[in-house]
Parts: C-alpha cells; sequence; structure tokens
C-alpha cells in the first residue's frame, strides 16, 4: 500500500491545562511575594545602621534580655564591646608612641561605653540606639583619629609583635633568673645544718665517752658482714637527713636489732656524724660510719670522674660555667654531680665486699614501712631493683640520654622504661659476676667530652644497668615530694617517700604540705 503524504497525517490531539491550575500557580505566586517583602520590612526595621536616619528608631527588638541580644549579628551592645576592644588596643600602641593624651581621651570613652554596658545589664533590657548614639559616634571618631596618626592594622601587628617578643625575653630572664636562684638556694646549707655540724664536731672531740660508745667491737663488726642481717647504705654529707632516713627505717622495723646502717660521708662531716649517731638512740639498729677518704683504692687512676675532676676544661665547664656563654643550664653545670658522694652508689661491691645485697637509700627519702622484705624479692638474674617511671613518656630513655649520638643509637632502644635511683635492692653476688662497675667505667669514658649525657648520675645508670633491672612494685617508692604535687593516698601507701627535686624538706623553699612526714622523724628538737 502506498504511503500518504506528510499533509495527509492526522495532527496529535491538544492537551489543555485545566482552569484550576493557573489560579492555584497565580495564589502561590502572590502569597510568596508578600511574604519576601514582609521578610525585607523587618529586616529594614530592625537593622541598626550608624547614619542619623537609623537613630529615628526609638529601640532595636524589644522584649529580648541581654544575652539573646548580645548573640545578635546586629547588636548594639556587640558593636559597642568591639569598639572598646579595639580601642584598648590603640590605647596600648598610643602609650608604645608617648601620646599620652590621646591614650588618656581613648581609655575615658572606654570607660564610658563600659559604664552604658553595665547599666544596661543591670537592668536586664537591650541598648537602644538613641541612648548609645553618642558613645558610639564619640568612639567612632576617635578610633578614626587613631587611625589618622597611622595606628593601622599593618603597624598595631608589628608594634604587637615587637611589644610580644620583649616580654617573652623578659619572662626569659626572669625563669632562668629563677631558675638560678632556685638552684643556689637547693645547695646552700641552712645555718641550723651548718651550726649543728660545728657542735657536734666540739661534742666529739670533747667527750671521750662518746668516741669510746661508737668503737666498733667484736660483736658489731661480726653483724656487719653477716648476710642474713638486713643491710642499707646511705652516702651523705647531711647529717640531719641521713638520720632521718635512719630514724624512720628503725620506727618501722618489725626486727630493729636486725637492721644495718653503711653510712659513708665526707671527713669534714665523719666527726659529727659519728657523734650525732653516738648521742641518739635508734631502737637498736647497728649503725657504722665511714668516711670516703679512708677508701685508698678509690683515686683518679681507678674512678673516670675522679680523673675528670683533674680536667682544666671540665673544672672550668663545671665550676665557671664560662665556655659555652652561659646556654647550659645551671642545673648540668653542678659540681655536685662530681661529688664522689654521688657516685659511689657505683661502687657499692667494693665498699662492702662481704656482702651479697644491700639496699641503697638517698638521704631525701622518709621510711613509712618495715623493708626487710625487699631483701626476700627475686631479681630474676638481674642486679638491680627500682621502681620504674615511665608511666609518662618523659621518663623514657631518649628524654636522659643524647640518641643524635651513634653509640647511644646503636646499644639503647629510646623508648626504654626509665628507673629511680633512691631506693634500690642491689644484688652485690650478680653484680660482681657481671662487672657492672667496669660498665660503668665504659660510659664515664665515653662521655668525657659531655655529649652522651649532661646531667647527674641517673643517666649512667641507665646505661649500667639496661638490662640489668628489674621492675619494683610502685608503692616501694613514691616520687616527687620535692617538686609537684602527689596524692594523698598514693604518699600514704608509699613504703619510701623520696623528696627528689629541690625543694627539699629541710630547706625554707620546701613545699610546706610535705614537710610534717619529714619533721615527724627528725631528732634535731629532742636532742637540742
Amino acid at each position: 500500500m502506498r504511503r500518504r503524504d506528510a499533509p495527509f497525517r492526522r495532527p496529535p490531539p491538544k492537551r489543555r491545562i485545566p482552569l484550576g491550575f493557573w489560579l492555584a500557580l497565580f495564589v502561590m505566586a502572590v502569597l510568596l511575594l508578600i511574604v519576601v517583602f514582609g521578610r525585607d520590612r523587618r529586616s529594614e526595621q530592625s537593622r541598626p545602621l550608624i547614619n542619623k536616619k537609623s537613630y529615628r528608631h526609638s529601640s532595636i527588638v524589644e522584649g529580648l534580655n541581654v544575652t539573646e541580644e548580645m548573640l545578635s549579628p546586629h547588636s548594639i551592645t556587640r558593636q559597642i564591646g568591639e569598639q572598646i576592644s579595639l580601642a584598648k588596643a590603640f590605647v596600648v600602641i598610643a602609650k608604645e608612641s608617648n601620646n599620652l593624651q590621646f591614650a588618656w581621651e581613648l581609655s575615658a570613652q572606654i570607660r564610658s561605653s563600659q559604664i552604658l554596658l553595665s547599666n544596661a545589664a543591670t537592668r536586664r533590657t537591650p541598648l537602644t540606639i538613641e541612648e548609645s548614639e553618642t558613645a558610639i559616634r564619640d568612639m567612632a571618631l576617635l578610633i578614626y583619629q587613631a587611625q589618622q596618626q597611622h595606628y593601622d592594622s599593618a603597624t598595631m601587628i608589628m608594634k604587637l609583635k615587637a611589644k610580644i617578643q620583649s616580654l617573652e625575653e623578659q619572662t626569659h630572664s626572669v625563669s632562668e633568673k629563677s631558675s638560678k636562684y632556685g638552684q643556689i638556694a637547693a645547695e646552700e646549707v641552712p645555718k641550723s645544718l651548718y651550726c649543728l655540724g660545728i657542735r657536734l664536731t666540739v661534742e666529739w672531740y670533747r667527750n671521750l665517752s662518746l668516741q669510746r660508745k661508737l668503737t666498733v667491737g667484736k660483736q658489731v663488726a661480726e653483724k656487719l658482714q653477716d648476710n642474713s642481717l638486713f643491710h642499707f647504705c646511705v652516702f651523705s654529707d647531711n647529717i640531719l637527713a641521713t638520720s632521718v632516713v635512719v630514724n624512720s627505717t628503725a620506727w618501722n622495723s618489725h626486727h630493729p636489732d636486725q637492721v644495718v646502717f653503711h653510712l659513708v660521708t665526707d671527713e669534714v662531716n665523719y666527726a659529727p656524724m659519728k657523734a650525732w649517731f653516738s648521742m641518739n638512740d635508734f631502737r637498736g639498729v647497728t649503725i657504722e660510719v665511714q668516711k670516703i677518704e679512708d677508701l685508698s683504692w678509690l683515686n683518679a687512676s681507678y674512678v673516670p670522674v675522679l680523673k675528670q675532676l683533674q680536667d682544666a676544661e671540665t673544672q672550668n665547664y663545671y665550676f665557671s660555667g664560662s665556655s659555652d656563654d652561659g646556654r647550659t643550664p645551671i642545673k648540668f653545670r653542678n659540681p655536685k654531680y662530681l661529688s664522689m658522694l654521688n657516685h659511689l652508689r657505683f661502687y657499692i661491691p667494693e665498699v662492702y665486699p662481704s656482702l651479697k645485697k644491700v639496699v641503697f637509700l638517698d638521704d631525701d627519702v622518709v621510711v613509712q614501712k618495715d623493708l626487710s622484705p625487699l631483701f626476700s624479692i627475686d631479681l630474676n638474674g638481674n642486679v638491680n631493683g627500682a621502681v620504674e617511671t615511665c608511666m609518662e613518656t618523659f621518663h623514657r630513655y631518649h628524654k636522659y640520654l643524647n640518641y643524635s649520638h651513634p653509640l647511644i643509637r646503636s646499644h639503647f632502644d629510646p623508648d626504654a622504661c626509665g628507673w629511680a635511683f633512691g631506693m634500690n635492692v642491689f644484688d652485690l653476688v650478680v653484680w660482681r659476676k657481671r662487672n657492672v662497675t667496669g660498665i660503668y667505667h665504659y660510659w664515664q669514658e665515653q662521655n668525657v667530652d659531655r655529649t652522651l649525657w649532661k646531667l647527674g648520675t641517673l643517666p649512667p645508670g641507665l646505661l649500667t644497668f639496661y638490662g640489668l633491672t628489674e621492675a619494683l612494685d610502685p608503692r616501694w617508692h613514691v616520687l616527687g615530694l620535692g617538686y609537684t604535687n602527689i596524692d594523698a593516698k598514693t604518699i600514704s601507701e608509699g613504703a619510701v617517700v623520696h623528696f627528689n627535686g629541690n625543694m627539699k624538706p629541710w630547706l625554707k623553699i620546701g613545699m610546706e604540705k610535705y614537710k610534717g612526714l619529714w619533721d615527724k622523724k627528725d631528732l634535731l628538737g629532742e636532742r637540742w
């Protein structure tokens, strides 16, 4: 069949839109216009412009409380507050530029605006444009004058940066001085302790009965070498602090007659220390007092620290501090860290060749519980039993040692856990077998130029006893009473509390809240 041409095709039927649809669309458009115009009118009525026309309005939106009004983006209160903040900055700049008259005018206007805000807050109604017009205009005029005097943003930023830098330098200087004077205060011997030493020295040489009382008899000599007893050692030149350690240990011991204290001091304090421990009773505790000068094997040819003391550069570093223009903190140059009483802890097996196990105590500790169970703790073949201090990251090895040095980096894990000196259990049998003192000598000789560590005896201790330390229950040794706040429950549960830090309890700078722990074991008030 032949197909018809296009003109003969039937056109498609037309679709008609219902009249109701158009009516509905028209109504919606009208409503939308009404809503839009209504919002614009309300917005214009509520917007407070800073010009003469806007001041014709008597007030902004009424019925709002102060908090809501201040949160509004068009708040007069907020505008005045921002003016005050900007004006305060200009006051600082004006004073820096020695424009005191203008600074006074700004300060006066700031006070006026603050009074206006205070009155509005008191009555708990929002500020009106009428009452705030004068304050806003006057403050705007002053801010404009400040900008004309080149107190612009760029100038302000530069001057404020310079001011901040100056303040930072002042803060750094004050911090350095505070650290320096605090260190000096910590190192000074209180007058009372100094006088005590003198009086005890006089008493020792005047009273022969005291000398006879402390003479080591056969029974005492046997106790000093009896490994079935509980042996403690303290190395100190502080008579009273050592007395507190001995007294607190004795009073908390279940069997004080089985406790033996080995004390080592220097020649200056030898006589007064012997006099003190002869004159006071410590519940039957056996006490031996020695002076470090009598240890003939402790000489420069054997001990690296003594060898370093004879080096001119080392003496200049520790005693003058002029080698690095004062860049090294004063605590790093403290000569006490080269004191042999401080380093004698690394020679305990040589000091006491017949002993198998000892508990080392610092002179700034107070004992609160019986320590005899320490001697039955299994160290699992290790030399040193100590409380670990790595609960926080800053007590790990990398905080004490220089890990940029290849010798440190290749031998020690930077995240290894640190531990504390001050209450340590030492197995002297394993110590001698592992030649731990020789390990200590090696690291001291490697650090002759102070590139491995700078401060104290703990860093060489961490190196010396690396892999040879057994972790003890933290309750055996609670640290920090000389520099920070410790939880009262933690202190009460501690067998030994340690006043490590500069704020020692016998100093005026000591922390008052902890002095009572130390004072109650102090015999000074009882004897003098």
